[in-house]
């Protein structure tokens, strides 16, 4: 009766982990491969050639639109000026704060493969934009960082590594409960604990 018991129990502990493993898995499969290549493309990341695309605009902005400016103290670029400059100048510019002084606004604008600036000289209304496109690759590796991001791809890497910790653990999981038939279970598991140890021991300095 005890042995029919444990039968049962193992069978829905079975049931439930092979549920959360594959949930797990297909929730985290495409973010893992993604991971897993920009983990490569970072560790050589000196040997894959990149030539950064820099792109600069220079314009004037209208005296009514540098009175506004020279009104505003503090915060992002007022909404009039930033619908000119993408209108008139094909400058796309978000509503981050910008840093204010006495003769100048700069608004700099860092982004994932990428950065741009954006000076505005508060006398006389001359502002320069420059723009650098580092490509693809400097893209992935800096969402793989979440260098400059934002927000919600910072959440979004907090759930994924949730969901990879918990297909690890119900991968472990149903290892132990298959290991009686599978000697080398524990012995390979050990292995992939140890080596990393020992390679941070013997290489790493």
């Amino acid at each position: 009766m005890a042995e029919r018991v444990n039968k049962k129990t193992k069978a829905r502990w079975l049931k439930q982990l092979h549920q959360w493993h594959w949930i797990s898995s297909a929730l985290c499969l495409i973010s893992m491969v993604l991971f897993s290549v920009t983990g490569i493309t970072l560790n050589h990341a000196a040997d894959i050639d990149a030539q950064p695309v820099i792109s600069e605009r220079e314009a004037v902005l209208p005296p009514p639109l540098l009175e506004t400016l020279a009104q505003t103290e503090r915060g992002p670029l007022p909404e009039t000026v930033r619908r000119w400059l993408a209108r008139e100048a094909e400058i796309q510019v978000d509503r981050r704060d910008a840093q204010w002084s006495a003769d100048e606004v700069y608004l700099a604008q860092p982004r994932p493969g990428g950065d741009a600036w954006l000076a505005i000289d508060l006398g006389n209304g001359e502002l320069i934009h420059e723009d650098t496109d580092r490509g693809w690759v400097a893209f992935f590796n800096d969402l793989h960082k979440g260098r400059h991001s934002g927000a919600v791809w910072f959440w979004f890497i907090d759930l994924f590594a949730v969901a990879t910790l918990l297909f690890a653990l119900t991968g472990l999981a149903l290892m132990a409960l298959h290991a009686k038939r599978r000697p080398a279970t524990w012995p390979v598991t050990a292995l992939g604990l140890i080596v990393p140890w020992l390679l941070i021991a013997l290489f790493v300095h």
